[in-house]
């Protein structure tokens, strides 16, 4: 079995799918897996014709020249015309219920198009049992879905917790409406002690954000950095008072479970994936309470140091949670099955 895997999101700008394309691959080969990554470099994965263009003809057309018996199509859309068995993984079904102010051929085409193409894939994997849930009730009530919930770099184990004296809250991923961090800078106005960093790329999102915290005077205390390398982003996670992952809608919520895995006290939104993902170890604030933000970061500020213990004891068994071993055999088990067909 030679896998075909779609790695076109780890170019530029790598987000959350962009880190479960390479630490995926990288899993895979220490299984012995032949992965063959399929991406082009000089191709900008945002730009909607260019994704378009690689999902629908070189990504098909590569996988077919490389020798592969089998592409797994991972970036959550895959080619409508297919030259062999194809496993796609599903990160979320955001298309279908927080995208409606997108413009209306991206939405028909990762939304309606894409519902119907993943019917003759030849297994769907989902990230969490919120996407496959969500996957059922949108999409197909009867499918077939095999949750594997993605690893996390193991980076973030080895990260040595140093935080600053002066507290700041971190938040990572893309600066857009369903990450909510307009109620983190709410909230902000109420805790004059605490700095506010944004680490992820700009939407226009962004500049509501910035507009908002002019109004509220807490500008000189929000800091929106846009993308960062990754050892900075490590950086922040060493220094950081805590991670705030605000989102309405997460199909994994790669954010939370990093801070898990590098030990840092973390506050999710009550919302989505993020409740499979905290587990009950992780306190959780209805997405947009502002009171109820702003309640929990102060009694965070005010016992940091039993917070910082807490975070620490959880660390463990996060990152044995969040391996990504498990994860490569439970995907090459779909392989198997997926080429046996």
């Amino acid at each position: 079995m030679i896998v075909a895997l779609d790695t076109q999101l780890t170019v530029g700008s790598a987000t959350g799918i962009g880190a479960y394309q390479r630490d995926l691959a990288r899993a895979l080969r220490e299984r012995g897996v032949d992965v063959r990554e399929l991406c082009a470099p000089g191709l900008d994965p945002w730009r909607f014709d260019r994704r378009v263009l690689w999902d629908q003809a070189l990504l098909p057309w590569r996988a077919a020249r490389s020798g592969a018996t089998l592409l797994h199509a991972s970036s959550g859309t895959m080619p409508f015309v297919r030259t062999m068995p194809t496993v796609v993984t599903v990160h979320d079904l955001a298309w279908h219920r927080v995208q409606r102010h997108t413009r209306a051929y991206a939405r028909g085409y990762f939304g309606a198009l894409h519902a119907r193409a993943y019917a003759h894939a030849a297994a769907i994997v989902a990230d969490s049992h919120f996407t496959a849930n969500e996957y059922r009730a949108l999409i197909d009530e009867t499918a077939t879905i095999d949750v594997i919930h993605p690893g996390v770099d193991d980076r973030f184990a080895r990260i040595e917790r140093r935080p600053d004296d002066a507290p700041f809250a971190l938040v990572t991923g893309t600066v857009e409406s369903r990450k909510n961090l307009l109620v983190l800078v709410e909230a902000l106005a109420s805790l004059p002690e605490l700095r506010l960093i944004s680490a992820g790329p700009f939407t226009p999102y962004a500049d509501a954000v910035r507009a908002r915290a002019r109004e509220l005077h807490v500008a000189d205390r929000l800091e929106l950095r846009g993308y960062v390398s990754r050892p900075e982003l490590d950086a922040l996670h060493a220094r950081a008072t805590c991670a705030l992952i605000p989102s309405r809608y997460e199909g994994f919520g790669y954010a939370l479970a990093e801070a898990m895995c590098a030990g840092i006290p973390a506050l999710a939104a009550r919302s989505s994936s993020l409740v499979e993902v905290a587990n009950e170890a992780v306190p959780l604030i209805d997405p947009d309470d502002v009171h109820g933000w702003t309640d929990a970061l102060r009694t965070l500020l005010a016992n940091r140091d039993a917070r910082e213990r807490d975070a620490a004891a959880l660390r463990a068994t996060s990152v044995q949670r969040f391996a990504w071993a498990p994860a490569a055999e439970a995907m090459t088990h779909v392989y198997e099955r997926a080429s046996a067909r």
